[in-house]
Order: structure tokens, then C-alpha cells, then sequence
């Protein structure tokens, strides 16, 4: 318990500081909401090392802490609706079994963005934003492939995250 703790504490460190680095990364397209999800590969490690109930804890106080020391009120409420899309088809895909992890990240990158687009359209009234979708789409598989491949190198290291 101890250790799984400590794990724990260290995937949310790890995600505060993705997140404080990408927000470092002068990663713009024109387009609001198109990021790397660094901070997304502590969730998938903690969805892979402890399942879905440490994960989401995980996720919920990776986007509030983030939102809070990088970002606004509006970035956790738009972070928090991407967060929940991404999280709910990753861990439905995992459970699958017959996807990679590749796949289920970019899956969830999609899905971030659907959420994130839901969101823009109930706070602004504006169907226009739906416009934004193709382009967050790409966004969304080119970096979750990234994140994916990222994390299915760390996962594939000789003992790295088998349980004890």
C-alpha cells in the first residue's frame, strides 16, 4: 500500500510537470485546445501499473492542480470535459483488450477533443465551433500516437511498472 502510494504521488508529480512544460512549448496552430498531452503519460502508465479506480483518481487531481497553477477556471472546465471523454473510451478500449496502447492513446486524444468541442459549443451557444473538429481530430491522433508510442517504450522496459 505504501509503495503503490508512493507510485502514485510520483505519476502526479510527473503530470504536474509535463503540464507545466508544455505549457512551456510554444505549440500553437491557430487553433484553442491543440496540445501535446504530455501528462496524459502518467495516466496511461497508472491505467496499466493499477487500473482504471487509481487512474482516474490520477486524472482528476492532475487537471485540477494543473488547471489551477498553470491555467484558469475556464482551462479546468474544458480540461475536466476532455479529461472525462479520454478517460471513459481508454479504459472501455483496455478492457477490449484488443487494442494497443497506442491505439487506445490516440483514441483518447480524439476523444479529449470531442469533449473539449462538446464543451465550447454549451458554454458559447456557437455551432461554429464544430468547425474546429477536423483539425483538433488530427491533433488528437497525431499526438496520442506520440504519447502512445511513448508510453508503450517506457512500459517495455526490462521490469519496468510489473507489479510487486
Amino acid at each position: 500500500m505504501i509503495r503503490k502510494t508512493a507510485y502514485m504521488g510520483l505519476f502526479l508529480a510527473t503530470a504536474l510537470i509535463l503540464s507545466y512544460v508544455e505549457s512551456l512549448i510554444p505549440f500553437y496552430f491557430g487553433i484553442p485546445g491543440v496540445k501535446l498531452g504530455l501528462a496524459n503519460l502518467a495516466v496511461l502508465f497508472a491505467l496499466y501499473r493499477y487500473g482504471w479506480k487509481e487512474a482516474l483518481l490520477l486524472n482528476i487531481m492532475r487537471v485540477l492542480l494543473a488547471g489551477f497553477l498553470f491555467g484558469s477556471l475556464f482551462t479546468i472546465i474544458y480540461s475536466l470535459a476532455g479529461a472525462a471523454a479520454s478517460f471513459a473510451v481508454m479504459c472501455i478500449l483496455k478492457r477490449l483488450g484488443s487494442f494497443s496502447i497506442m491505439g487506445i492513446s490516440m483514441a483518447g486524444g480524439v476523444s479529449h477533443n470531442v469533449g473539449q468541442i462538446l464543451v465550447a459549443y454549451l458554454v458559447t451557444q456557437t455551432p461554429g465551433v464544430a468547425f474546429y473538429l477536423p483539425i483538433l481530430l488530427a491533433a488528437g491522433l497525431i499526438t496520442g500516437l506520440l504519447i502512445g508510442m511513448a508510453a508503450k517504450k517506457v512500459l517495455n522496459l526490462k521490469g519496468a511498472f510489473k507489479n510487486q
